[in-house]
């Protein structure tokens, strides 16, 4: 019966966009659903954070602040990090009048492997080294990409571990609470 019912272009045009409509919601539910958002814990201070820049430059956090800041952890082999630069890219951009600062945080590769993938994918986020992974440790980041976030008064207020789409409503949340 289901099959005979299937055979009409109203009805495959109806399933068609009943499975569209579902697909949207689930692409929205996927921020929740695929990264997992976390309170920064209580009692726990923020890190100092000094990092070099590609150009050698020292970046640090204390001098943020009055900023909001998203430190992306991330990695070149990560596929999941990749695939996040472009929406932490728009991000920055349609936010940096309001001044958050956004930082992509390149965790323990060499010049080379960094030249190979900005190369490949050019980027206009700042990209910090975190050469020997204390950073990392030290946010307590273990799991690629992981992105903290930092209020304007320079203190950690939640990670977000995974993939995010930071177009989406409940990350523009996420962010609006920041500004």
């Amino acid at each position: 019966m289901t099959q005979r019912l299937l055979r009409t272009p109203c009805a495959q045009r109806r399933l068609l966009v009943q499975a569209g409509l579902a697909s949207l919601v689930c692409s929205s539910a996927a921020v929740a659903a695929g990264a997992q958002r976390s309170p920064w814990p209580r009692g726990r201070a923020t890190p100092a954070l000094h990092l070099p820049t590609l150009a050698g430059e020292t970046w640090s956090l204390a001098s943020q602040r009055g900023h909001g800041v998203l430190l992306n952890f991330w990695a070149s082999w990560c596929e999941p990090c990749r695939s996040e630069m472009p929406a932490l890219e728009a991000l920055a951009a349609r936010h940096a009048a309001d001044g958050l600062q956004v930082l992509a945080i390149n965790h323990r590769e060499t010049d080379a492997a960094l030249a190979r993938f900005t190369a490949a994918m050019p980027l206009d986020l700042p990209i910090l080294r975190d050469a020997d992974g204390a950073a990392a440790r030290a946010f307590g980041v273990r799991i690629f990409p992981t992105t903290v976030a930092i209020a304007r008064n320079g203190r950690a207020v939640f990670s977000v571990v995974g993939e995010v789409d930071w177009g989406t409503s409940p990350a523009r949340q996420w962010v609006a609470a920041l500004l």
